[in-house]
């Protein structure tokens, strides 16, 4: 497999588990969390479905002729940025352990070198 074709898997399988993440906050977990970790859930949900459109764009950028190695690190940064950071969220929000809040700013962190990363290789394409 092309790595075009692996940031487009990675793209639909992490929507396809984020539109199945909101579906069970909204029907699972409602009335079982508080609202505060209830939202903290839905921000997961929320990033790891805009992020999943960005791995699907890099995995489109990546069968261009323009494609580069910042193309392709820009889709690893989103696909740790989706663990990190939506992952703690979902863990946060089942388990309660506000510690895990610690981890999500590194996810953060992995999604604006994603989007750093994405635009550099635009402008070195040309």
């Amino acid at each position: 497999m092309k790595i075009d074709q692996v940031f487009v898997l990675l793209g639909a399988l992490s929507g396809f588990i984020g539109v199945a993440l909101g579906a069970f906050g909204a029907h699972g977990l409602e009335g079982r969390l508080s609202d505060d970790l209830l939202r903290v859930w839905n921000k997961g949900v929320d990033y790891q479905q805009i992020h999943s459109l960005a791995l699907l764009l890099v995995g489109v950028l990546l069968r261009g002729e323009a494609a580069s190695i910042a193309h392709r690190r820009a889709g690893w940064a989103f696909l740790l940025g989706i663990l990190l950071f939506s992952g703690s969220l979902y863990l946060l929000a089942l388990t309660g352990v506000r510690p895990l809040g610690a981890i999500t700013p590194f996810g953060g962190v992995s999604f604006l070198a994603g989007w750093a990363l994405l635009a550099w290789g635009v402008v070195k394409s040309g």
